[in-house]
């Protein structure tokens, strides 16, 4: 083996956490390897985040094609579907912003190093690099940002022919005629959603009595609504039992209702979760604890119990989002240089791509009452929102919920067309301690979507004026 790589930091992982960590180390003068085993990015880049919304908004645009007439709008034949064209640009963007993840970290200091790293010990890492070769690398501080995968259920194995990941629905080539998908979280309700309206007969099996465990529940059933007007089939309080091959199609077999029910699909994408990656880099021997779900544990400083070593993003305790595992980064990077810095976000927002979109920050109504919280909730429709009729997206609404006693807002929560566009307003509201007043009477330029959250406000304090208070 050759001489060690010596430095100041290794972040293991490029994705959202990882290259952040990288580049906000190179900033503050540490020096830095980031180790990647596959591409720059991570999960989020790649097979993520960003290829998901690009299909989404393409799918989008198909289906505003396909009811363009509602508007006026004739065109002399219908819009056809090309996925390779479709799959080619996708794999543009997403390669532009995966080779700008190179450049940054670059142009910040710190040297990426691709192959796959293995801890020997908590200050010393060997890299198996693509052309088989091994590097040590040793470092006073290690950044564990090794991401999640999909989870895998019994009888279904990813094959990524029949039975699919996130990752393989992101590739298909063709539009499947049967699309059965078993989870209804966010993953699969987007990508069903996706390949509903680019042609597929979608069947979506949860498991659980409702979609979207945890989100809002009105929220979700403006979702579940659209699922429906879509053609989208859900099967709620079901489990996928197994499937096997029949001729040119695969035949699934759930249960429900007592019952057992076969479904035909050409594609079987399962999305039931996400696993982190803490099994892969050898954590067991220097150490570090887990939680009962395979978590890396972590204080407020992303700290491991074994002093040096550091763990971020989805690998970590937390909710599994990639502006979760950028802002862990940033922190990390700090306390790394000696800074005080600590994660003390009040609130991380989520956002579901669903048709309509869902986005949320701080307590659901009934997250507040279990707290012993009493609240003041207000809520506004976009079917009174002028900017959301002129764009003809009418679905959903805004809602504001705050402390009842001081008028402290706690939670916000969009449904609707431009929901993930709503939510940083509500995310900096919360994280600054704002009240009602300091929504209501900030004047929002009209004719916007944002006008929902301000009348939402409003409407919470019995002052709404575009509709009738209750």
């Amino acid at each position: 083996m050759a001489e060690p790589v010596r430095v100041d930091a290794v972040v293991v992982g490029s994705g959202p956490g990882g290259y952040a960590a990288g580049i906000r180390l190179g900033q503050l003068g540490i020096k830095t390897v980031v180790v990647e085993r596959e591409k720059p990015g991570g999960v989020c880049l790649n097979v993520g985040c960003i290829p998901s919304k690009a299909l989404i908004h393409a799918a989008k645009l198909f289906d505003k094609f396909k009811h363009a007439s509602e508007l006026g709008i004739s065109m002399p034949g219908m819009p056809t579907i090309d996925m390779g064209a479709m799959q080619k640009w996708k794999d543009g963007v997403v390669g532009k912003l995966t080779s700008g993840v190179r450049q940054l970290l670059k142009a910040n200091g710190a040297e990426l190093l691709e192959g796959e790293a293995s801890f020997v010990t908590s200050r010393a890492l060997d890299v198996r690099k693509r052309d088989g070769s091994t590097v040590r690398v040793e470092a006073k501080s290690v950044v564990v940002a090794t991401g999640s995968r999909p989870v895998e259920i019994p009888g279904f194995k990813f094959d990524q022919k029949r039975v699919i990941d996130s990752t393989g629905a992101l590739a298909l080539t063709d539009v499947p005629k049967r699309f059965v998908v078993v989870g209804g979280g966010y993953i699969g309700l987007e990508l069903g959603t996706v390949y509903a309206k680019l042609g597929s007969k979608v069947t979506v099996i949860e498991a659980l009595p409702s979609l979207l465990t945890g989100i809002d529940p009105e929220c979700v059933q403006v979702v579940a609504r659209k699922l429906k007007k879509t053609g989208v089939e859900v099967l709620l309080n079901a489990k996928a039992k197994g499937w096997e091959e029949k001729g040119d199609r695969a035949v699934v077999t759930i249960e429900t209702g007592g019952q057992e029910v076969r479904l035909d699909a050409d594609k079987i994408l399962v999305t039931v979760g996400r696993r982190p990656n803490t099994d892969q880099v050898g954590l067991e021997r220097i150490g570090v604890r887990l939680d009962s779900k395979g978590f890396v544990i972590i204080d407020k400083q992303q700290r491991t119990n074994v002093p040096g070593v550091y763990a971020i993003g989805d690998c970590a305790t937390g909710p599994m989002l990639a502006h979760k595992a950028a802002k862990e980064a940033e922190t990390c990077a700090e306390v790394i240089a000696g800074r005080k810095a600590e994660m003390d976000a009040r609130v991380i927002p989520a956002v579901v791509f669903t048709d309509p979109e869902i986005a949320t920050a701080g307590f659901t109504e009934e997250q507040a009452k279990k707290e012993g919280r009493e609240v003041k909730v207000g809520k506004y429709p976009f079917a009174a929102l002028g900017r959301a009729l002129s764009v003809n997206e009418t679905d959903g609404f805004a809602k504001v919920v705050a402390d009842s006693a001081t008028g402290e807002i706690i939670g916000v929560h969009v449904v609707g067309g431009g929901a993930s566009d709503l939510i940083s307003e509500a995310a900096l509201a919360i994280e600054m301690g704002a009240f009602l007043h300091d929504i209501s009477l900030t004047v929002h330029p009209h004719p916007t979507l944002p006008e929902a959250v301000m009348e939402a406000a409003k409407a919470a304090l019995g002052e709404a004026i575009h509709i009738v208070n209750r």
